[in-house]
C-alpha cells in the first residue's frame, strides 16, 4: 500500500470547543449511544485532543485517509501512526493498544474452552492474530485427547516471506506442554494462498516426528489475509 504525503492544509477546521455541543464526539456519544457516531469521530474519542491547527476530529480523519480506512490503519504499529502532526507517541501507543484488544476480542469470542476439530475452527481463532501481520511467525498449537485447546506457543518470527522454524524446538514445546496433538499455524503476508515447497517439506517432517513420539499432527493452517488453506484438506498430512 503506497501512502500519499500528507498534507496537513486540508484537514484544518472548527475547534471541536467551537462545535455545537450535539457535534462533539463525546457528547454525541453520551446523548445518542456508540452507534451514533462516524468512525473519525469514535477515535477522536480514543486520541482525546488535537494539534495546532487540526482538531481531533480532523486528525483521526487525517489517519484513516492516510492509511485508506480503518482495517489499514489497524495493521500499523505506534510508530507508522507518528506520521500525523499531533500523533505522538502516546496517541500512537494507545491506538496501537485499542487494535491489539480488538484482535484479543475476536480470537476470545469462540468462548473459554476452545475445541478445534476442523480447519474452520482453528482459521476462525488464529485469523485476528496472524492476518494482519506484514512479517511471517509461525505457531504451534497444544491439543488435548477432546481436540481442545490448551495452549499455544510461537515459535519464529521472520521476514515478509518466510521464517525459520526448527522442528526440534516445535516438538520440545509439545512436550513440555503435555499434548496429545498438535496444530500448526503460520501466515503468509504476501497474501499468496498456497503452501510453498518449504511449507509441505517442514509439515511432512513434523508429521514424521510427532509420529514418533506419539503427538500426531493434525493439520497445518497457513493464513493469508482474510483466506486460509489447510494442509490435511490437500492430503499432504496422510
Amino acid at each position: 500500500m503506497e501512502l500519499e504525503e500528507f498534507d496537513a492544509d486540508k484537514y484544518k477546521g472548527r475547534a471541536v470547543r467551537e462545535m455545537h455541543p450535539e457535534e462533539q464526539p463525546r457528547e454525541k456519544l453520551l446523548k445518542y449511544g456508540p452507534e451514533s457516531l462516524s468512525t473519525p469521530e469514535l477515535l477522536a474519542i480514543l486520541l482525546r485532543t488535537g494539534s495546532k491547527g487540526m482538531n481531533v476530529v480532523d486528525m483521526s480523519r487525517a489517519l484513516l485517509d492516510k492509511f485508506q480506512g480503518l482495517r489499514n490503519l489497524s495493521k500499523q504499529d505506534w510508530q507508522a501512526l507518528k506520521v500525523i502532526p499531533g500523533i505522538a507517541k502516546v496517541k500512537a501507543l494507545t491506538l496501537e493498544a485499542v487494535f491489539e484488544l480488538t484482535r484479543r476480542i475476536q480470537m476470545e469470542s469462540l468462548g473459554d474452552e476452545i475445541k478445534i476439530t476442523t480447519p474452520e475452527m482453528a482459521a476462525a481463532y488464529f485469523m485476528p492474530r496472524l492476518r494482519d501481520l506484514k512479517h511471517e511467525e509461525f505457531y504451534v498449537a497444544f491439543l488435548n485427547n477432546s481436540k481442545i485447546l490448551t495452549g499455544y506457543k510461537k515459535i519464529s518470527s521472520g521476514g515478509s516471506t518466510a521464517t525459520v522454524v526448527e522442528p526440534a524446538e516445535v516438538i520440545r514445546q509439545a512436550v513440555l506442554n503435555q499434548a496429545n496433538s498438535i496444530l500448526l499455524v503460520h501466515n503468509h503476508p504476501s497474501g499468496y494462498l498456497e503452501a510453498s515447497q518449504a511449507d509441505i517439506q517442514l509439515t511432512k517432517r513434523l508429521r514424521d516426528a510427532g509420529n514418533l513420539l506419539g503427538i500426531p499432527v493434525v493439520d497445518h493452517i497457513i493464513i493469508a489475509g482474510d483466506g486460509y488453506i489447510s494442509l490435511r484438506n490437500k492430503n499432504i498430512l496422510k
